[in-house]
């Protein structure tokens, strides 16, 4: 008797390991193999982020650097590019439950993501800033961000949520959640400064003359970006891999990035 309940353990162990085994290549979709069966890459963006995945409020049509390079991927891929509408909040559902193929909207590569997403090597880089109003009193250099009575606003999921929880000893830190933003919580009063990073602060500096940058004094956490794609699908990362180095040599990632106005964070190697 014993040795039949052994052998009954042992045939659905296998039989569980089998099925197991045949579900792995459906949980790791050929995400390759379904763009050329769709002529379609799905690529997730944020239409919130300036200059990078910006739906431009007068047109309604999106612009910035990682619109036309998504343009691009898709030419390369001989393929059309669908832009779905994303979040750093629901990033990572996402892209694990294949709404999208690739979120390309200047990716913090921060540790948390990359426990559940994989990277490609970074094309940008960005430190981070503080932006203030020319007339707030509490608020004039970086060293007046943490101190006591300061409401120092984040937008809620990006990466300057959870390094100024750790930076921050003394100042109140305000997490904003959408729809709200932080320009208008800034300029309601309801905070003193906000925390972003070199693209968004352009979108201030551009059209608020009331916008102030405050600008660290020395490297304060430089974070690199990349695009992001689910785990499991070796083939299509290495496709996206090679996407990277390809507009890093033929000048495309410069060429978009002089368009926007982003230049100077480029990751040139």
């Amino acid at each position: 008797m014993r040795h039949a309940l052994l052998s009954s353990l042992l045939r659905t162990g296998l039989a569980t390991l089998l099925l197991a085994l045949q579900a792995a290549p459906a949980l790791a979709q050929d995400v390759l193999q379904r763009i050329k069966a769709s002529n379609t890459v799905r690529v997730c963006v944020w239409p919130d982020y300036y200059g990078v995945t910006h739906r431009n409020a007068n047109t309604q049509k999106l612009e910035g650097i990682d619109i036309d390079l998504s343009q691009e991927l898709a030419r390369d891929l001989q393929v059309r590019v669908q832009h779905v509408d994303s979040s750093f909040v629901t990033l990572i559902d996402d892209l694990r439950n294949d709404r999208c193929d690739v979120a390309m909207f200047a990716v913090g590569m921060l540790p948390q993501r990359m426990q559940h997403l994989r990277f490609t090597k970074p094309y940008l880089q960005s430190d981070i800033y503080g932006v203030t109003t020319k007339s707030n009193r509490a608020v004039q250099r970086w060293e007046d961000i943490d101190k006591p009575g300061v409401l120092v606003g984040v937008q809620a999921g990006t990466f300057m949520e959870p390094v100024m929880r750790a930076q921050l000893k003394q100042a109140r830190m305000v997490v904003v959640q959408p729809p709200a933003t932080r320009e208008r919580e800034l300029e309601a009063g309801r905070i003193d400064v906000f925390m972003t990073d070199y693209p968004y602060s352009r979108r201030l500096l551009d059209n608020a003359d009331w916008a102030q940058l405050i600008t660290p004094p020395s490297a304060f956490n430089i974070v690199p970006y990349g695009y992001a794609v689910k785990p499991g699908d070796e083939a299509w990362l290495a496709q996206m891999d090679a996407f990277v180095a390809r507009i890093k040599r033929d000048g495309r990632l410069q060429a978009a990035a002089a368009r926007h106005r982003l230049g100077p964070i480029v990751v040139r190697d």
